[in-house]
């Protein structure tokens, strides 16, 4: 759902990039107050596995793809501004490095995958798990069903975009229903893999599922947690992230996603304009210079990982050592 350069005119782009700021802004103070040191590699951690799950596209219908937002499943796992943090990560290095997503349309996308995404999906899963046991199989569902929700509201969000700014001539309830439609069932997907996500580390590593705690599940209690186990998690996890890459990414589905489909069968995607950084030696998810387009693949997704996963620690670290009102008054 990434939206390039020339989709959006620049007026309703900088005015996202206004809302993006003061969202992430917000959320990076609430995570300065709340973060310890010890759960800043899972951050980092969050950061890479979302970069990894946003490369695999899924089939969704007959020449579309899908791929994950990660926002729900990022604050079910580390809480909702963290969540923001890390998305927002992810959409900056794949608008810089990758040319993933329109540079002017930076804020739009992180409005629409960060902040749409994880405040509507944490509200639906709270509302979802007030309703249900406290059990991990409620923190499953609850997470599936908000997963599913914050990708349609990802979607309204960007219509919402269009009829304020956009460049096509095409109506805004043309294309409200076709991105609506396509996304409902791309966020099917979204829900199933958050889900075995989530699943999965309640299966291993209660305690480090931040929604769980939250709920009460019980087992979930956050205790003291030594950095040994930290590490050895971590380690786990980018063992994870590497094997979906390797594995799958050279043979994800390379349909156009719901949004490219929607704006190609609108005739909007000749708007389009290239991005800032398509020159760059790792654009669209390669390597220049390497023919082999599954090698490229893997080689780029590699580099991704370890950007990622260090940016994502980097912006946790200085988040965390960032003195607080309280602090500089005194």
């Amino acid at each position: 759902m990434h939206i390039p350069d020339g989709f959006i005119n620049l007026p309703t782009s900088l005015g996202a990039a206004t809302v993006a700021a003061g969202g992430v802004g917000a959320s990076l103070r609430q995570v300065g107050r709340t973060l310890r040191d010890r759960a800043i590699p899972l951050a980092g951690l969050a950061a890479a596995f979302v970069f990894v799950l946003q490369m695999l596209n899924f089939p969704v219908a007959a020449g579309t793809s899908g791929h994950v937002l990660g926002g729900v499943l990022a604050a079910v796992l580390l809480g909702p501004w963290i969540a923001v943090v890390v998305v927002t990560v992810v959409m900056v290095i794949q608008a810089l490095v990758f040319a993933d997503g329109g540079v002017s349309a930076l804020g739009l996308n992180v409005v629409n995958m960060a902040l749409v995404t994880v405040l509507v999906g944490w509200l639906v899963f709270r509302g979802i798990s007030l309703l249900l046991p406290r059990t991990g199989t409620s923190i499953v569902i609850a997470t599936m069903v908000a997963s599913w929700a914050s990708v349609v509201a990802a979607s309204v969000a960007f219509v919402m975009e269009y009829a304020l700014g956009g460049g096509g001539q095409v109506s805004v309830a043309t294309v409200f229903r076709a991105m609506v439609g396509v996304h409902a069932f791309i966020g099917i997907g979204e829900g199933l893999i958050a889900g075995l996500v989530v699943s999965a580390v309640l299966a291993a590593r209660p305690d480090l599922v931040y929604g769980a705690a939250i709920v009460g599940v019980k087992g979930a209690q956050r205790a003291r947690v030594g950095r040994a186990t930290i590490a050895s998690f971590v380690l786990a996890g980018v063992t994870a992230a590497v094997l979906l890459l390797v594995v799958v990414a050279p043979h994800a589905a390379s349909s156009p996603d719901g949004l490219e489909r929607v704006a190609t069968d609108q005739g909007i995607a000749g708007t389009a304009v290239d991005s800032a950084t398509a020159g760059s030696p790792f654009a669209d998810y390669g390597i220049s210079g390497i023919e082999n387009q599954p090698l490229g693949t893997i080689l780029a997704g590699l580099a991704g990982i370890v950007i990622t996963f260090l940016i994502g620690g980097l912006v946790m670290r200085w988040s965390s050592r960032r003195p607080s009102r309280e602090e500089v008054r005194s």
